[in-house]
């Protein structure tokens, strides 16, 4: 196809890996997804909730970043792709809308629109490649069957239910999420290789920065509107100073120097497209899902300061220690460490401490709260003090 009909994104200029608008509006649709999970797993404050959630979590991340890949490789602002993304917007919301029933009366909706999102828009890239190389379109060609493979039992998930609904949507996601690993390998077709993944890093690292921004901004939201409606008191200011400041100490962790640091190293690498399916694909659902737990934590402290029953011990400690882990495997993977930040595995240790004396009761809630933001935030003045030490005796 000629340059001037091609749908591909531009490559080499400043402004080629810039997060366009229609992404921005597009990302608007995940914010209510967000939200919709975080008010499911509060609603289902159980071993079987927290696994319903957890895949349907899993679910919104895969169909979102499937569709940042998407744009990484075609231009958003050409007609026909920005068309394509506004059709993905409809069906995202009736996605998103379908969450807190999804394993009761609007699984099938939600399994529809879930395949629609991920067969539709791989079927339509395939349409936009046409003309362009070979093993461009052999790769999209193979994303299409594995993820019609997996279609097969999201409608069939849909058409059952209770635990027979669960197997199903498993093995679908399974399936969609060992892919990349296996490099969407298929007999006749081979398998696609790292030079077709050949990614734009800028691009890629700040539409997951969003993401991230996305998932902090939703447990914001989610404390000043529980704020807002509980009477004045000490207890209550405490609890909500506590959620913001837990909030402020992810943001630090992120993006202080991990983000940008990360950015830099993909837009400079030789192999960008390891790193965007290792770091961002597979890591970064660790940082949201711990950011979304986060939010259905501080959501408790603020309801319930006084007592904190087993299940939202584990949310409590759970949300930070997710976050932590996932921030950890991805400046590791990103730096090349030998191993993780010391300050994010101290942290790691730190919290996991606190489980014994928690799950007995030791603590109330607001207390266990407040413990573990001091955790963020010693974690995160650890890492900024020396990473600050480090740059000063390099000079």
């Amino acid at each position: 196809m000629s340059r001037s009909r091609s749908l591909l994104r531009g490559r080499g200029s400043h402004d080629s890996g810039k997060v366009g608008m229609v992404e921005l509006f597009f990302d608007l649709v995940f914010v209510f997804a967000v939200t919709q999970l975080s008010h499911s797993l509060l609603a289902h404050l159980s071993l079987g909730g927290a696994l319903q959630v957890a895949l349907l979590m899993v679910a919104v991340w895969w169909v979102w970043i499937f569709t940042s890949w998407i744009t990484n490789w075609l231009d958003p602002e050409a007609l026909p792709i920005r068309l394509g993304l506004f059709v993905l917007m409809v069906a995202g919301l009736l996605l998103s809308s379908s969450i807190p029933q999804a394993f009761g009366e609007r699984g099938l909706l939600f399994a529809g629109a879930y395949v629609f999102m991920q067969v539709g828009r791989t079927a339509y890239s395939l349409w936009a490649v046409r003309g362009e190389p070979l093993n461009m379109t052999r790769n999209f060609q193979r994303i299409l069957l594995w993820l019609m493979f997996s279609g097969v039992f999201w409608i069939t998930g849909g058409l059952l239910e209770g635990p027979q609904r669960l197997a199903c949507w498993g093995l679908a996601l399974a399936i969609e999420v060992l892919s990349p690993s296996l490099y969407f390998w298929v007999p006749g077709l081979g398998r696609s290789t790292l030079e077709d993944w050949n990614v734009e890093g800028n691009h890629m690292a700040e539409r997951c920065a969003l993401f991230v921004i996305i998932a902090l901004g939703e447990s914001l939201l989610v404390t000043g509107a529980t704020f807002a409606e509980l009477a004045t008191s000490a207890e209550g200011v405490l609890a909500f100073v506590v959620a913001v400041l837990g909030s402020i100490a992810m943001w630090w962790v992120y993006f202080d120097s991990g983000a940008e640091r990360a950015h830099h190293r993909i837009a400079h690498s030789s192999d960008p497209g390891r790193q965007a399916r290792i770091a961002y694909t597979y890591l970064h659902v660790l940082i949201v899902a711990g950011i979304i737990v986060s939010a259905v934590a501080d959501e408790l402290v603020l309801v319930h300061p006084q007592h904190a029953s087993q299940a939202a011990v584990l949310v409590i400690v759970g949300g930070p220690w997710l976050f932590l882990l996932g921030c950890a495997l991805f400046k590791w993977v990103m730096n090349e460490r030998p191993l993780p930040p010391l300050s994010h595995l101290a942290g790691l240790a730190a919290l996991l401490l606190l489980l014994p004396a928690a799950w007995n009761q030791w603590f109330s809630a607001l207390a266990l709260g407040s413990l573990t933001a001091l955790v963020m935030l010693l974690v995160a003045a650890w890492e900024t003090l020396a990473l600050r030490e480090r740059a000063a005796s390099r000079q």
